[in-house]
């Protein structure tokens, strides 16, 4: 059986489609995993988000043992985790870090990754459309 891919996303991202729609667009998290499943027919996937840090190292540490690979959304916790950092460097496939906005083009304080130094790759910017990006890109990766 084919390993799943994880996808993690971060605090506030179930509230996409309200919250700042401006920046984030009024794409659901719903929505966005719909996207994802379309985007790679029979490639199984791990879709999850939490507002709890603890809850994604334990995912991470799941996927450490289960996973072919990690899309990760770490939202807030991009520039704040070093915990998050730490659980991603035992994961052994391939890492992709993924944000809907083009945090280089925020303020300062959205400009310092923990997650950047693992990631096999960075996706930033294409709005929720980077996630279809991201899941067919880590199927490249893992096949």
């Amino acid at each position: 059986m084919t390993k799943p891919i994880y996808v993690l996303n971060g605090p506030n991202l179930n509230r996409l489609g309200t919250r700042e729609p401006e920046i984030y667009g009024r794409t659901t998290l719903a929505e966005v995993e719909a996207m994802c499943r379309e985007a790679v027919p029979g490639q199984p996937l791990e879709f999850r988000q939490s507002n709890r840090e603890y809850e994604l190292i334990e995912w991470v540490h799941e996927a450490i043992d289960k996973g072919a690979g990690i899309i990760i959304n770490p939202a807030a916790f991009t520039f704040t985790s070093i915990a998050i950092l730490d659980s991603l460097k035992m994961f052994p496939g391939p890492i992709i870090e993924l944000h809907i906005s083009n945090i280089h083009r925020r303020e300062p304080i959205y400009h310092r990754s923990y997650v950047s130094p693992v990631a096999t790759a960075v996706i930033a910017g294409l709005g929720t459309n980077g996630y279809a990006v991201a899941v067919r890109a880590m199927r490249d990766l893992i096949s």
